[in-house]
Formats: structure tokens, C-alpha cells, sequence
């Protein structure tokens, strides 16, 4: 029982040294479909200057060398920022560009692979919709967990809307820390308030904006007024 204790006490130390819970105040996801001539790593710059706290790079229908190429950029752009970077799905990328981490869904490599792919210094972030789920991420090494969607979304038409009773039972079920992600903006962020995250996660409420840098300070603004209500 001592050792088991132990294990999760210095587990806890080595999370904390990779990921700081104020990096995931506002999490921003990239996405191609409002960039209308303007380059992805223009607008990762907007972001970054209104105050976004972390980037995930979220490329689908990217060839490799351009995935890449991108990648290698961004991740330059972040370091100087001193924000954290983080691929979605693509460990390979990952390791090759020397981000910060990977994020995976429920579909995707497992946790504990992805762990052993990167190595324990490497932020590990996973989407969870229960609790069991929640739990097992934790279990394998996740660092920070995406809880949702919380609102209906566009960017995902086939996902369900959780409840704020799920979303409590998840964070009060983990010790790692917890965004909510999906149909999050401004307007409805502080619905979120009480259920005990430590961030939010979004698309749309930064890149389809029309002053990005803007929005992200004003989004920002009304996600600490929500993790400190």
C-alpha cells in the first residue's frame, strides 16, 4: 500500500513538471477552413498574441511533407511564446518536429502506447466522454483530459452533448486536469461554470473570428471568469 502511495505521489510530480494547469485556460485548435488566403501560422500568431495559453496543430487532409513542414514552424512559434504545442493523433509528426505532445481520441492510439512511443517528458492529452473512460486515460499516463462536446458543434456533426452532471463526475473523478471542448464561445462559456475545469478548448470562437487576436483576449477573459466562479 506505501508503494502504490508512493508511485502516485511521484506521478503526480513527474505530470506536473510536463504541464502547468494554467497552460489549459484556453486551448486553441487549429483548423484550415477559415484561413480565406491567410496563412495557419499567421493566424496561430494572432492567437498567441491575444493570450492563447495552448496550441493544438489538428491537419486531416494534409500531405506528410507539408504536415511537416507546418508542423516545424508552429512549433518554433509556440517555443517563442513559451506556450505548449501539441499534434493531434499523428505521434510520428510528433516526434519529428520535437513537439511538446499528442493529443488522441477515443479512436485513436492508446494512451499508454503513445507513452511509450514519446517518452515520459511529452504531454499526453486524450478526449474523454465518461467517466470509465476518464479514469483509464489517467491509468496510462494521460496528462490533461478534453471533456466533451459540452455544446452542439459544427466542426463535429456525430458527437452527443454531455451534461454538466457528467462533466462533474468526470473531474471530480481525476486528478490531472480537464477542458471542455465543443461549441464553446464567449457567449455560452460561462454555462460551464461550477463543474471544476480548468480550461476550454476551441476552434470556431478563435479562427473563424474576424479580429483573431481580439477575440482570443475577450474569450479569454470570460474563461477565467468561469474557472474562478
Amino acid at each position: 500500500m506505501r508503494f502504490i502511495i508512493w508511485k502516485e505521489k511521484n506521478w503526480k510530480k513527474v505530470q506536473n513538471m510536463r504541464l502547468d494547469k494554467k497552460d489549459m485556460v484556453l486551448y486553441a485548435v487549429t483548423d484550415r477552413h477559415w484561413l480565406n488566403g491567410e496563412s495557419l501560422y499567421s493566424q496561430v500568431e494572432k492567437a498567441l498574441k491575444g493570450g492563447a495559453t495552448f496550441i493544438q496543430l489538428r491537419e486531416k487532409n494534409l500531405g506528410e511533407e507539408e504536415f511537416l513542414a507546418e508542423a516545424k514552424e508552429i512549433a518554433r512559434l509556440c517555443k517563442s511564446y513559451h506556450v505548449p504545442f501539441v499534434i493531434n493523433d499523428n505521434v510520428e509528426i510528433a516526434k519529428k518536429v520535437d513537439a511538446d505532445g499528442v493529443h488522441v481520441g477515443q479512436s485513436d492510439m492508446e494512451a499508454l502506447d503513445v507513452r511509450k512511443t514519446l517518452g515520459e517528458d511529452k504531454i499526453i492529452g486524450v478526449t474523454a466522454k465518461t467517466v470509465e473512460q476518464a479514469l483509464k486515460a489517467q491509468a496510462h499516463g494521460a496528462d490533461y483530459l478534453g471533456v466533451g462536446a459540452v455544446f452542439p458543434t459544427g466542426s463535429k456533426t456525430d458527437v452527443d452533448v454531455l451534461d454538466g452532471g457528467m462533466i462533474r463526475e468526470i473531474t471530480e473523478a481525476v486528478h490531472i486536469p480537464v477542458i471542455a471542448i465543443g461549441g464553446i464561445g464567449k457567449d455560452n462559456v460561462e454555462k460551464l461554470a461550477g463543474n471544476g475545469l480548468d480550461g476550454v478548448a476551441v476552434i470556431s470562437a478563435i479562427f473563424a473570428q474576424k479580429d483573431i487576436t481580439e477575440a482570443t483576449r475577450e474569450l479569454k477573459e470570460a474563461v477565467f471568469r468561469m474557472v474562478n466562479a
